[in-house]
């Protein structure tokens, strides 16, 4: 038998037991056979017949991995599929995207009519052109009409082109930032927004349905449209058009794509706005489904803007822009003597904020929207502009439904600059009118901090944290969530809890969501488990109106999520 390595959870969770009753074995071999038997992909046939072998032959280990993939599947939600990849229903595979491809087919049928232009892209990670031409060939099968992108391109493009071409539905294939060996499928309706209840439960019944693979019908991929370069013409046409009325161009800006596919288009719309050649991390700038130079491919993550800082500081530059691995997410760090390495990244919420108010001072109307786990200040910014002010459940997803929808952001680095031609969170646009924010303040000879200062005295000094526990251990984090709604803390790190709400029972604003919200003097505590990611994520809100800046509330801040990680450490 060859020797299986699993680079994934499973192994953490691989068991010595062979065990388990005979008929348990039993079914799980036959399980394991029947997807072999329908599996089109010679790699994971292969690794799905050794771990059988070994199995079969009484190896606890093979065993203890074939039951990790076969425990369950992968549910099919708002957030549409990601998972590890390998064999297997509880895996991102071709038989698993196959089923995914059609019964999304069948929905589309069901609800519009065969005919549907359903657009396709897909991002560098390991078999994602694979899943996206699978897909393609199912509509083709189905009778739809499916528009592949050409190459490798961000998540913003595919978003775009749902809403250019006209399509009644567009898939992408992404994980984001997620580790290199996960994938993703996620689902757009006609209205270029990401899918939401009832559709998920809608489309998921349709892949319930989904009987023999050999019994879906395929067409070739060849006879699949593709998304023509005029589209992706029209995407930079529109991007630079935010910015026509700026004459501000002067900033010299270190950018990284972090493996990613988000050089070309970021190259594309700067330049052709007027900005100069971004000074790109060279390691980093072309696409690498592994991400040889940073443990998590998220500009979030510590260290993963290690290799811009250098640059930056080589080239004395005024800004660094990072996009995670499918660019709908954009990260910025300035120069700030203060910070550990004289570089400081701001957070989501600083520049989702910062970002809101430059646009609602140059004019931007409608609706202004965030999540419930994002910073309380965009109300206070929107109040100061005298425009509509939104909250949503988290994710873009509810974002990009808001009406009248002018500008929304998540405390993810996830920021929608242009509802009007991408429903959803772009991190291209987004760092466009950053830049030309960032280019304005330099000619006045100010800063980002500055106005970060200037934000301070609009929303009261509020000022954000977060804290993510990582675990290979589902049940653990309900433990945690179980313990924290039973018996919440009194005071954490010296600040008193005033009250604790379960985000699960919902409200008269809002459909329940997973999630406790503690109510602080002076702020807010919200904790719910990741759609994305096995970690629990914790959000804190800190303000003070009576400080003279945020220094003293940056100090609170840091005691409550240092005891809050103390807290969670119990359960370690």
């Amino acid at each position: 038998m060859t020797q299986h390595i699993d680079q994934g959870t499973g192994a953490d969770n691989a068991t010595v037991t062979t065990a388990g009753s005979d008929a348990i074995s039993a079914a799980l071999f036959a399980a394991a056979r029947a997807w072999l038997a329908e599996d089109p992909d010679p790699a994971t046939r292969a690794e799905l017949a050794d771990l059988l072998e070994g199995a079969e032959s009484g190896d606890p280990v093979a065993y203890g991995y074939l039951e990790d993939r076969f425990d369950g599947r992968l549910q099919f939600g708002t957030a549409g599929l990601r998972g590890e990849l390998g064999a297997g229903p509880n895996r991102m595979n071709r038989v698993t995207v196959l089923r995914a491809a059609a019964g999304l087919a069948a929905h589309l049928t069901e609800q519009h009519g065969t005919g549907q232009v359903v657009a396709i892209g897909y991002d560098a990670r390991h078999n994602s052109r694979r899943f996206a031409e699978d897909t393609a060939e199912v509509m083709l099968g189905a009778g739809h009409r499916p528009y592949l992108m050409p190459r490798e391109l961000p998540t913003p493009m595919l978003a775009f082109s749902v809403l250019r071409l006209g399509a009644q539905a567009g898939v992408m294939v992404t994980a984001s930032h997620n580790p290199a060996r996960d994938n993703g499928y996620k689902v757009y309706l006609g209205d270029g927004s990401q899918i939401t209840t009832p559709n998920d439960a809608l489309i998921a019944a349709k892949i319930d349905a989904v009987g023999a693979l050999a019994d879906v019908p395929r067409g070739a991929v060849e006879d699949a449209e593709t998304v023509s370069e005029d589209v992706i013409d029209a995407y930079v046409a529109a991007s630079a058009a935010l910015v026509a009325e700026s004459t501000h161009r002067d900033l010299r800006f270190v950018y990284t794509a972090m493996h990613g596919v988000g050089f070309e288009l970021f190259h594309r719309v700067l330049t052709n706005a007027g900005f100069p050649e971004p000074i790109s991390v060279p390691q980093q700038q072309h696409p690498d489904p592994d991400f040889p130079t940073v443990a998590f491919p998220n500009p979030e993550e510590p260290g993963a803007l290690d290799l811009a800082f250098a640059l930056a500081a080589e080239h004395d530059a005024d800004v660094v822009i990072a996009n995670d691995p499918d660019a709908d997410r954009m990260a910025l760090a300035v120069p700030d003597p203060a910070a550990p390495g004289g570089w400081r990244r701001l957070s989501g919420d600083d520049l989702g904020m910062l970002l809101g108010r430059y646009l609602a001072s140059a004019g931007r109307r409608g609706t202004f929207a965030t999540s419930i786990v994002s910073s309380e200040g965009l109300a206070a910014i929107a109040a100061e502009a005298k425009i509509g002010y939104a909250r949503t459940l988290t994710g873009f997803k509810w974002i990009s439904k808001v009406p009248d929808l002018a500008f929304g952001y998540e405390e993810a680095i996830g920021y929608c600059v242009d509802p009007r031609h991408v429903r959803d969170k772009d991190g291209v646009t987004a760092a466009l009118v950053a830049a030309e924010f960032a280019a304005g303040l330099k000619a006045a000879g100010r800063t980002l901090l500055d106005a970060l200062a200037d934000l301070d005295r609009v929303t009261g000094n509020l000022v954000t944290a977060q804290l993510s526990i990582r675990t290979a251990d589902p049940e653990q984090i309900q433990t945690m969530m179980r313990t924290l709604r039973k018996e919440p803390p009194g005071t954490v790190g010296g600040v008193a809890v005033t009250a604790a709400g379960d985000l699960s029972a919902g409200g008269q604003a809002l459909p329940p969501e997973q999630g406790l919200r503690l109510a602080l003097a002076g702020g807010w505590i919200a904790v719910r488990p990741s759609g994305t990611e096995p970690k629990l994520k914790c959000y804190i809100e800190l303000g003070d109106r009576a400080a003279a800046d945020r220094t003293p509330v940056v100090a609170r801040i840091a005691a409550v999520r240092a005891d809050l990680e103390e807290w969670f450490g119990q359960f370690a």
